[in-house]
Parts: structure tokens; C-alpha cells; sequence
């Protein structure tokens, strides 16, 4: 089994989008680390799919360096018609 890298990372906030499909499920994705996305039946249950994932995410020691170094000034959300 893999020893658990993210300790060092432990308690640190990352940005998550979250979508409702035409399924009505809701697909949440995790743009600090690539391919970290997951979905649920419901909101509470895709928020709690997607620590897992990004729990996962943090067993790799490329994505612990990512996430050590991580450390945006802002973020925000903004959507555009076309």
C-alpha cells in the first residue's frame, strides 16, 4: 500500500466547480490537479466524492509539490454567452 503523501498539505482549501447535468447529476472537478473530477446524486454526496478523489490525487508526490506550492491570491468565477 502507498504511504499517504498529503499530510503536508493537510488543511488546505482547493477550488472546486460543480455542475448539474442534464442527468441531474452534479459532476464536480478539481482544476489544481489534473483529471481530479468525480460527480454524485447530490450536491453534498459529489462534495464528499470529490475529497476522496483529490485525497487520491495527493498519494502522487508530483501532485503534493503541486499542492505545497499552491497558494492563489483570488479566485473567481465568471461565465460569459456566446
Amino acid at each position: 500500500m502507498k504511504k499517504k503523501l498529503f499530510k503536508s498539505v493537510g488543511g488546505k482549501q482547493f477550488p472546486v466547480f460543480v455542475e448539474k447535468d442534464e442527468d441531474g447529476f452534479y459532476v464536480v472537478e478539481c482544476p489544481v490537479f489534473s483529471g481530479c473530477y468525480s460527480q454524485g446524486r447530490t450536491l453534498d454526496e459529489a462534495l464528499k466524492n470529490i475529497r476522496e478523489v483529490i485525497e487520491l490525487c495527493l498519494e502522487e508526490e508530483e501532485n503534493v509539490e503541486i499542492a505545497e506550492s499552491y497558494s492563489p491570491r483570488e479566485i473567481s468565477l465568471h461565465t460569459v454567452t456566446i
